[in-house]
């Protein structure tokens, strides 16, 4: 077994679509989808951009205001996720910070949990 830190986790900064205060760094990736640590700093934002797969991202600590195709601004914090299409159009912003999840790809949101893990039945 292995513990991450997700602050030691190689990070690298992103401004493309007029992102401000982001960071990404990668816990791993496959053929079907890719597992990333975000940090969002104090007003920080990740530009309005298409979500490249079906996009998971799971607040960890802090709080976000998302959007999604229609521009409706909502709120999700710790014990939350926003999940978005392939193809949407979507923003995040914070005002006090974030440290998030993101998980993109060929994804089954939400699928029962004995599809994931049958256990020792």
């Amino acid at each position: 077994m292995r513990i991450l830190a997700l602050a030691d986790l190689p990070h690298r900064p992103i401004e493309a679509h007029q992102s401000k205060g982001f960071s990404v760094g990668a816990f791993g990736i496959c053929a079907d989808a890719h597992l990333v640590a975000v940090t969002l700093g104090p007003r920080g934002v990740i530009g309005r951009h298409p979500a490249e797969g079906r996009q998971l991202l799971v607040v960890l600590s802090g709080e976000a205001q998302v959007s999604g195709h229609d521009g409706v601004v909502r709120t999700v914090s710790v014990g939350q996720a926003a999940v978005w299409e392939p193809g949407e159009a979507h923003e995040t912003r914070t005002d006090g910070g974030l440290v998030a999840m993101i998980v993109e790809g060929d994804l089954d949101i939400g699928a029962p949990g004995e599809q994931i893990d049958r256990g020792d039945t």
